[in-house]
């Protein structure tokens, strides 16, 4: 409890690479601030697709050492975050990348799909007792777009939150990642016309497996500044992100928008001062005062009951 940062953010994500893809502008953004940033990562990723050729034998159907080249892939991702405070839930190895939902991999004895909730829980709250954070980010109880190991990320760091709290440091604000519907259809629009259209096959938003009515976002961060950073870490994960990605267009025609601004929803604790037709924060320490540690109390539970993660 000594020596804490004013400001605490904890992220947990499920695989190396999810966190520069999803909250990649935002970690760098509160690094860059001064805030503690402290990432958890689930997983190794061992099942993940490899786009260097020459590393295909790392493969798990191969030598099955793919989630080891990673961790050092998610080490220089971090360093282009400006994060130096990361961790593997339960230490490197404990849980297994359960791959796509319904695939056998989903079985593996160390997949995190079949984690026991409360233990793996606990690892994360022996995290939070140390940094004591303000503010948690995960997912959405889909896990954003429905993997096996997202869904599971958010049923941990809900119930780790739900036991901090009941000890008495859980934090102030619980944030799940977002995307609203109108960034997706600006997006559409923006790549219907591309030979390298990510949404080639699907007429209409409301038929992605993600985005949320913009009247539900709470927050958007504006770390435009901080897009080459982001763009950098994801370029870090080259066994995931080939070179020719079409993120990349997005990083090279759109950064600041698209690469930059990340969004989120408030699933615990209370809403701050924010600006625009839906109020959203632009801080996600917004209404918190500076060593706030408290509980999301309630509705933190709520959310939790809510997810069905018991």
């Amino acid at each position: 409890m000594t020596n804490l940062a004013a400001r605490r953010l904890l992220l947990v994500h499920a695989h190396p690479d999810d966190e520069a893809i999803g909250t990649g502008a935002t970690m760098a953004h509160y690094a860059r601030a001064g805030a503690q940033v402290t990432l958890v990562t689930c997983t190794l990723g061992e099942e993940g697709e490899i786009h260097v050729p020459a590393l295909a034998g790392l493969a798990a159907d191969a030598a099955d050492q793919l989630g080891g080249y990673r961790i050092a892939e998610l080490a220089a991702a971090c360093a282009a975050l400006g994060v130096s405070d990361h961790r593997f839930l339960g230490g490197a190895g404990r849980y297994r990348d359960s791959g796509m939902m319904g695939l056998v991999t989903n079985d593996h004895p160390r997949a995190f799909w079949q984690a026991d909730l409360d233990e793996a829980a606990g690892h994360l709250v022996e995290i939070m007792r140390e940094v004591r954070p303000q503010v948690l980010v995960t997912y959405d109880p889909n896990g954003f777009y429905g993997h096996p190991d997202h869904i599971q990320a958010h049923r941990v760091a809900m119930r780790a939150a739900e036991l901090a709290t009941a000890e008495g440091f859980g934090p102030a604000k619980i944030y799940w990642t977002a995307m609203p519907k109108s960034v997706l259809e600006a997006g559409m629009a923006a790549f219907g016309e591309s030979s390298d259209n990510p949404f080639a096959g699907i007429d209409r938003f409301d038929d992605l497996p993600f985005g949320t009515p913009d009247a539900e976002i709470a927050a958007r961060i504006d770390g435009t500044d901080q897009h080459a950073a982001k763009e950098a870490s994801m370029r870090a994960h080259a066994t995931q992100i080939p070179a020719s990605s079409w993120l990349y267009s997005i990083a090279g025609n759109f950064g600041g928008e698209f690469m930059g601004v990340e969004y989120y929803t408030l699933a615990a604790g209370e809403r701050g001062p924010g600006s625009g037709p839906y109020g959203w924060e632009d801080d996600l320490f917004a209404g918190l005062a500076p060593e706030a540690v408290g509980p999301a109390a309630v509705a933190g539970a709520d959310a939790l009951a809510e997810s069905g993660a018991r």
